[in-house]
């Protein structure tokens, strides 16, 4: 399934789209360059579950964790760690096999550890504020 947003307007919509395409999923990956829109659609997926507190990049702290009306929502950023080991020592297993969830960036870096099935999200940039998202279920 593929959703082209325009303008920073069309995010919501987008988002609400994503997670009626995911149903009962609770594993999202997120590709797409640096400067893609990643962390930027990740904000209007957690505010569209009902985050109401400020969504930031985890790009040092690794992962966030979000309340979303009483549900825990975590979002990665594996884009600093320099070996898997990085995972295994924050304890991935238990963020991933929670029942909550997971929103990954940067997950080409930690490949190996991604749980069987999960939903995909490419993010390509078309220009300055058009994007291309490209949604499928692994």
């Amino acid at each position: 399934m593929n959703i082209k947003i325009n303008q920073l307007a069309d995010l919501d919509e987008a988002a609400s789209e994503l997670l009626l395409f995911a149903g009962p999923e609770k594993i999202f990956i997120f590709e797409g360059d640096m400067g893609a829109g990643k962390t930027t659609f990740i904000k209007a997926i957690t505010y569209a579950l009902g985050v109401r507190e400020t969504v930031s990049s985890p790009t040092f702290s690794i992962v966030n964790e979000y309340d979303a009306e009483g549900r825990i929502i975590y979002h990665f950023d594996f884009y600093r760690i320099k070996s898997i080991r990085e995972a295994y020592d924050i304890g991935y297993e238990e963020y991933f096999y929670s029942g909550n969830i997971c929103l990954i960036e940067w997950p080409e870096k930690i490949e190996e550890l991604l749980p069987d099935h999960y939903i995909k999200i490419r993010i390509e940039s078309l220009s300055e504020t058009e994007r291309m998202l490209s949604l499928s279920k692994i």
